[in-house]
């Protein structure tokens, strides 16, 4: 599996696959850096050879544009949607860390930018009817509805209570809301639904039903 980005570097691959969509050649070392402001060719072209070194991109350094994007359906009509193996932590999802796969969707099946898989690992979420190997599509909540009190009545969501993420059932009641759990644990209540931090809703789930799971493949996106 190729090493996480940061972000800059994560921006400016996500420029490049946009980019080649559109107008079916990559953009210069010079177009890269006027997109992100940053007036050393230099610079960029660090950028760019950290991204091959962690399995991204080939390059031809003799050629302006003489890139390559590994691992990417090109075809405008899709989307490329990261696959964790299990529930992510939020900061891990700005980082790529943990992604085992890329799935390509078309974008009408995806929604919101930014969604991604959570493959279902055991029992985690037997709770909620999800089977292990099931993959729960997830997509990002806005910034409002990041704080508890914005969330739909009875959304399945991601959250952090403990030190570690988890999936539940969020029913509010009156300033308090109940979690259920999608491992079909004890419900916890929190009394002030504000303070809760939602990452991301669940919206979608994508079953095999001849049993046989979705395999995991290597992703150099």
């Amino acid at each position: 599996m190729p090493a996480a980005l940061n972000d800059v570097e994560r921006k400016i691959l996500d420029y490049m696959v946009q980019y080649l969509r559109t107008r079916t050649y990559q953009p210069s070392i010079r177009e890269i850096g006027e997109e992100f402001g940053i007036k050393s060719t230099k610079t960029v072209s660090e950028h760019l050879k950290a991204l091959a070194e962690k399995g991204y991109l080939e390059r031809d350094p003799s050629r302006s544009r003489g890139v390559r994007i590994l691992g990417v359906d090109l075809n405008p009509d899709t989307i490329s949607v990261p696959c964790y193996n299990g529930l992510p932590d939020p900061q891990a999802l700005r980082r790529t860390d943990g992604v085992e796969t890329q799935m390509s969707l078309d974008r009408r099946l995806v929604g919101a930018k930014g969604c991604y898989f959570v493959r279902a690992r055991g029992a985690e979420f037997a709770g909620e009817g999800i089977h292990e190997g099931d993959l729960l599509l997830m997509e990002p909540v806005s910034e409002e509805e990041a704080r508890g009190d914005r969330v739909p009545d009875n959304s399945l969501v991601a959250l952090k209570v403990g030190p570690t993420p988890g999936l539940f059932r969020y029913t509010r009641n009156g300033g308090r809301a109940l979690l259920r759990p999608a491992d079909g644990s004890e419900p916890v209540l929190i009394e002030d639904e504000t303070r809760l931090k939602v990452s991301g809703r669940a919206v979608a789930l994508h079953r095999r039903l001849d049993g046989t799971g979705i395999p995991r493949s290597p992703t150099t996106h």
